[in-house]
């Protein structure tokens, strides 16, 4: 599953390409890092300045005590430990300050870097081609910019900094305890091994809790997206029971692995702090004695205890980090596959422009399938359109009807350029789709879909949809001449009415109406409606219907319908049939072939017109034979 991690603690491709994403701010991280090293030393410093105390006040050893240190200390005790305490308390200011210091400027730059990979992912995602948005379910592309993202995030502001300073602090000890006592700070490191066994064990353990409780997650949000989604077919169907019970087995899973993650630091923390206090045990056994026999002074034993706190620490800290540092290689992993897809339907080196004016629409023998296969010949492929050819004049209405599954609104994906064909070619105005760019097409394009999307905004931002060229004045014509002034000048804020996302509040009719006004206001070259009166009532189909003429005048025009009544008027009709065109014609010419259009006219209209009497004379002379046996064909969307 993409939702588990790969197993690796650190892959040196992945975080170079993270550090592409801090070089903007390379000023900052290396401010940042100053700031660490100056507050390691100074944490560094406080034990020093406490066996100072101890052997050159309390116990009056000044052979102990460094040159440079006695020269600016005084000889009188108490003035002696107040200048030690004003140093110590300098120590500690300069640590608030530079961990805050460091802090806030990882995490503002951790933020801004993740602000620029956010933007990057969201502009690639636009993109990418459709066929990616057909295989990938929604809820992954989000978790992308959303919880990868910010495992990366908590990666550059609490990960390699806080670990860099971690070995820091370690080093700095280790140095410090060594230059106090060889043998004491053998005894300390003696125990390291014991801490390496118990980490590996802990880190066993967390990796394999951290991946079921990742999977765990991703199933939890797939179901409740489904059903979520689907409550009203739940509770039509009285599903509710099973479905809580399906719910409950998914999120025990996540609860056990997250229990096995909570049992594992359970149990580390305190093996470790068992092993640190053991050891600060065997240097209090140690260094008792050693100070009776004059091999070490008290005040590096007290010096000793306070830099073994100091030791574990980061151990603890660097075992901590290590669900930061899985989590965030493997989301790395993961947001660089989705920045590494593909784009294959791309602008050419150098797009030949559209030609000015009216221009001609042409499918030359074309065949597609969506999975192609792997073969030269494409022996393999599962074609959806079989050599389909046609050719729709400058200013001409055309209808593309047939069953579902037929190719009809393929082809409408085919000439928008969604997908390029395997064989022959579609032509815009003599040019070919594969020789133009992309955004120069579908700019000429003004198309209405059969489910009409509205975005969060206004009704006037929804209409323009971020085109500034269009004025009030031509949205509210295009808002006339579809039918939909009169709903708009009914509400309170007129054209500023929110919309809540995807339209709620609004009827399908009242939204479709709006989609409508968008494609007009845009003034498109050629128009396409795809089923746009499929989901509407007969009254808003009828003021459809009549804003058709406003919407299609002066324009190249595309309807597919499954309404035959929306279609009758077009200029001509093209009937699809298992990925072929089968039939061309106008509406008379068609039902005279009495073929497959013949059929589906027949299907929606001949009981209506033997009830009211009001067929034509074609249909009324059918005979009473020619109705049956005929099997039901779904002419819906494709």
């Amino acid at each position: 599953m993409e939702e588990e991690p790969s197993g690796k603690l650190y892959d040196g491709q992945q975080l170079r390409r993270l550090a592409r994403y801090l070089l903007p701010y390379r000023g900052t991280v290396a401010v940042s890092v100053l700031l660490l090293f100056l507050g390691s030393a100074a944490e560094a410093l406080r034990p020093l300045l406490t066996k100072t105390a101890i052997d050159y006040y309390v116990l009056r050893s000044p052979d102990v005590v460094p040159d440079w240190a006695a020269a600016w200390l005084s000889p009188d005790a108490i003035r002696g430990i107040m200048q030690i305490s004003m140093v110590y308390l300098t120590a500690l200011a300069i640590e608030l300050v530079v961990e805050f210091s460091q802090t806030f400027l990882m995490t503002r730059t951790g933020q801004r870097a993740m602000f620029d990979l956010r933007r990057e992912l969201f502009t690639h995602i636009q993109r990418l081609d459709v066929s990616y948005f057909d295989q990938t379910p929604l809820g992954r592309i989000v978790t992308r910019l959303t919880n990868d993202v910010d495992a990366l995030n908590e990666l550059f502001t609490s990960g390699i900094v806080t670990i860099f300073g971690d070995f820091v602090m370690l080093t700095l000890v280790i140095v410090a305890m060594f230059n106090l006592n060889a043998g004491m700070a053998a005894m300390l490191l003696a125990l390291l091994p014991l801490v390496w066994v118990a980490t590996m064990v802990f880190r066993r353990a967390v990796s394999a809790s951290y991946r079921r409780t990742r999977v765990a997650v991703a199933k939890i949000n797939s179901f409740l997206q489904e059903h979520i989604n689907g409550v009203t077919v739940l509770q039509l169907f009285n599903r509710e029971r099973r479905s809580q019970q399906a719910f409950e087995q998914i999120n025990r899973e996540h609860m056990d692995a997250f229990k096995e993650s909570t049992f594992a630091y359970g149990w580390f923390y305190p093996v470790v702090e068992f092993l640190s206090m053991l050891a600060l045990a065997a240097l209090l056994s140690y260094g008792g004695y050693a100070s009776q026999q004059r091999e070490v002074t008290l005040g590096a034993v007290v010096a000793f205890f306070q830099y073994g706190l100091r030791f574990f620490r980061p151990i603890q800290d660097l075992s901590e980090k290590y669900n930061i540092l899985q989590s965030a290689m493997a989301a790395s992993e993961r947001v660089f596959k989705l920045l590494d897809t593909e784009v294959a339907i791309t602008a050419p080196v150098a797009p030949k422009p559209l030609p000015a004016g009216p221009q001609a629409i042409e499918f030359d023998q074309v065949w597609f399938a969506y999975k192609p296969g792997k073969a030269a010949d494409y022996a393999e492929a599962d074609w959806i359109l079989r050599d389909v050819s046609f050719r729709i004049a400058p200013g001409e209405t055309i209808a593309v009807v047939g069953h579902t599954g037929a190719g009809k609104t393929t082809l409408i994906s085919l000439l928008l350029r969604f997908y390029d064909v395997q064989r022959g070619a579609i032509r815009v105005g003599g040019c070919d789709l594969r020789d133009l760019d992309p955004l120069d097409l579908r700019a000429r394009f003004g198309v209405v879909l059969q489910d009409p999307y509205l975005f969060t905004g206004t009704l006037a931002e929804n209409i323009r949809l971020g085109t500034a060229s269009i004025e009030d004045s031509q949205m509210r014509l295009a808002a006339e001449r579809v039918n939909l002034l009169e709903f708009v000048e009914s509400l309170d804020a007129g054209f500023e009415h929110p919309i809540r996302e995807r339209g709620a509040g609004l009827s399908t009719g009242q939204k479709q109406l709006v989609s409508f006004a968008r494609a007009l206001a845009h003034d498109p070259q050629f128009l396409i409606l795809d089923e746009a009166t499929s989901s509407v009532d007969t009254e808003t189909e009828v003021r459809i219907r009549e804003a058709l003429d406003h919407l299609v005048a002066g324009r190249t025009s595309i309807i597919i319908a499954h309404r035959l009544s929306t279609i009758q008027r077009a200029d001509r009709i093209l009937v699809m049939h298992k990925g072929q065109l089968r039939e061309a014609g106008t509406h008379q010419e068609l039902l005279a072939l009495r073929g497959i259009y013949y059929r589906l006219y027949q299907l929606q209209y001949k009981d209506q017109e033997l009830q009211h009497g009001t067929g034509n004379e074609t249909m009324s002379n059918i005979p009473t034979g020619a109705l049956a046996p005929i099997l039901p064909v779904d002419v819906g969307g494709s």
